[in-house]
């Protein structure tokens, strides 16, 4: 398994790279096809957000599977360990998912999130694509392509980038939903054809928004 580490506002230290990569058999252990694991460590460097100065990102690809987690700490060894809590769980859902289709049930169609880009290589590549937010927002993107741009003088950034997936269930996006960690997840519902989004609401609750135009809600 290919294992990439990089830093953003931080330098990566040997000692942090050698602990990473002692790791990473928790991952292989559970997911022997994983191809690639990028870690990227984030310094914070707000004095008030002292306990959560050090965060650990985690990214794996197995396949046309991608698994994410992250967690944040004091220090960028427990940010680790708790990243890797994150991952190894999501990752053991992975396989109990795979061993249930292999019993009958139907596994959902994997997202494809595009190429996973180095820091340094995405940073550099949305140097070259800063232009006024319009454009941002307005111009043709690619698969996996993304652009990104600072609006004036202000803090506020615009990153847009272009998903290629396969409609899914509800219940298929909830499952990639939790596998990458995230809070909501934007798909395609194969049932009704619309944009849609699964979010969690409280404990196991969660929500579903479906969008449409006036004219196709009409018809």
């Amino acid at each position: 398994m290919e294992i990439v580490v990089t830093g953003r506002h931080t330098q990566i230290k040997q000692k942090f790279r050698d602990v990473v990569e002692s790791k990473m058999n928790r991952v292989t252990a559970i997911a022997p096809d994983a191809q690639r694991a990028q870690i990227v460590l984030t310094h914070e460097g707000n004095p008030r957000q002292a306990d959560t100065a050090r965060r650990v990102e985690i990214t794996i690809i197995a396949g046309s599977t991608v698994v994410r987690a992250e967690a944040s700490s004091t220090d960028e060894f427990s940010a680790l360990d708790m990243a890797l809590d994150k991952l190894t769980l999501r990752l053991r859902r992975t396989r109990d998912r795979r061993k249930d289709h292999r019993r009958g049930y139907i596994n959902p169609a994997p997202v494809d999130m595009g190429p996973v880009t180095p820091v340094e290589e995405e940073s550099a590549a949305a140097e070259e694509t800063n232009t006024s937010p319009q454009a941002a927002v307005a111009s043709d993107l690619g698969p996996g392509e993304s652009v990104e741009v600072q609006v004036g003088d202000t803090p506020i950034i615009i990153r847009r980038k272009l998903h290629i997936a396969e409609p899914m269930s509800i219940d298929e996006a909830l499952y990639e939903m939790e596998l990458i960690g995230h809070d909501f997840f934007l798909f395609v519902n194969k049932e009704t054809q619309r944009p849609s989004v699964v979010y969690h609401r409280h404990g196991w609750s969660y929500g579903v928004f479906e969008i449409d135009t006036p004219e196709h809600v009409e018809h």
